[in-house]
């Protein structure tokens, strides 16, 4: 006769339809009554068992087992639901759409609980042939969060995503500057065009594309006041952006910018233009009034671009902003000082990102060692 098994060690039976033994043991009662239970299965007893006890040493370290149906998929779809409050409607936009088209397509059946670091890493390898470095930091970032958020639910023991890096991936479209020809040439195609006056307070100030959208008459001083010790010349005050709660990038990037002559010339001419269309809100708007969007921009700018003799495909409005760094580094202006008017918070980004002219030749060091050794 087979001994009955102990008090709390649970029950051990044949599943028909799964064609399995399953152990199953109480651990507790939810408020309603109703039984908490876990289990194991094996194809044997034996294996049930030790399935069962490794459940329950989960159980006693606080880990929890994700639901057998839990997978990637779901996680996923639930960080986009509920994780992405507070984002603006562009980035949830982005954000949903690699995920719909990479990470749900070819990771989303899999069992979360059966995902491995090899998964992962095979994953990003393959995509690495298609997709630039940019994009896969991005792909691995979402499904590290995703990760993240369902760990903090007790769907998944530990989230393997963290243990792989990111390989590089196809080159990327590089950023550009303009010459200062191309600049001047630039200039000159956009006079009488709906953005002259964004293109020139663009490329004369480096304010970024999203700050120059959102600014406002009351955020434009075009006079100054030449009376002040010192004096104040006419500025824009480059406070919001069109990032969700009118934030800037950065708290760096909220500042104050003096104007060159050309910028307030352009802009006095803009408003007026404006006070007879009966605009006198917002400074860059659409023919109707309405606020520019990216794809505004874009277009008009590619079509003064053309007119310029630039290959509009090879040029954005963003490489205004990196020409401004690069033609002022070219006429001999401080890294530092530069960085400032960017708003950036150090000197790192401005080189390595903005700075695409070649530094000038430095002749301190040589000049000191010929009049140290003379020369040969």
């Amino acid at each position: 006769m087979t001994a009955r098994r102990g008090r709390g060690e649970g029950s051990l039976y044949w599943d028909e339809r799964r064609q399995r033994y399953i152990a199953e043991v109480t651990i507790g009662y939810t408020p309603a009554g109703k039984r908490i239970t876990r289990k194991g299965s094996g194809k044997t007893k034996t294996e049930a068992r030790n399935k069962l006890k490794e459940v329950l040493r989960d159980h006693e370290d606080g880990l929890a087992i994700a639901p057998v149906n839990f997978t990637v998929g779901d996680a996923v779809r639930d960080w986009l639901d509920y994780g992405l409050t507070g984002r603006a409607a562009n980035t949830v936009s982005k954000i949903r759409n690699l995920c719909e088209g990479h990470v749900i397509p070819d990771l989303g059946a899999r069992k979360l609980r059966d995902l491995s670091a090899a998964d992962v890493d095979r994953w990003l390898a393959a995509k690495a042939k298609l997709l630039s470095t940019s994009t896969l930091q991005n792909l691995h970032n979402y499904l590290n969060r995703a990760v993240t958020r369902a760990m903090a639910r007790d769907k998944v023991k530990r989230n393997v995503v963290v243990l792989c890096g990111v390989p590089t991936g196809q080159p990327g479209r590089p950023s550009k500057s303009l010459t200062l020809d191309q600049a001047k040439a630039l200039l000159e195609a956009a006079t009488g065009s709906q953005l002259h006056a964004y293109i020139v307070v663009s490329l004369l100030t480096g304010a970024r594309t999203e700050e120059l959208r959102a600014l406002r008459w009351s955020h434009v001083d075009l006079v100054g006041q030449v009376d002040a010790d010192p004096p104040v010349p006419p500025s824009i005050q480059v406070w919001r952006s069109v990032r969700a709660g009118g934030d800037t990038k950065t708290k760096k990037s909220r500042r104050t910018l003096a104007m060159p002559a050309r910028c307030v010339t352009v802009l006095c001419q803009h408003r007026e233009r404006q006070s007879r269309a009966g605009n006198d809100d917002l400074v860059f708007a659409t023919s109707s009034g309405a606020e520019l969007d990216a794809a505004n921009v874009r277009r008009g700018f590619r079509a003064v671009a053309r007119k310029a003799d630039l290959d509009a495909a090879e040029w954005t409005p963003r490489e205004l902003r990196h020409s401004f760094v690069s033609l002022l580094s070219s006429g001999g202006m401080r890294i530092e000082d530069i960085a400032d008017l960017m708003g950036h918070a150090g000197t790192r980004v401005t080189e390595a990102v903005y700075r695409h002219q070649l530094r000038p030749v430095i002749l301190g060091g040589a000049v000191a060692m010929d009049e140290l050794f003379g020369k040969v």
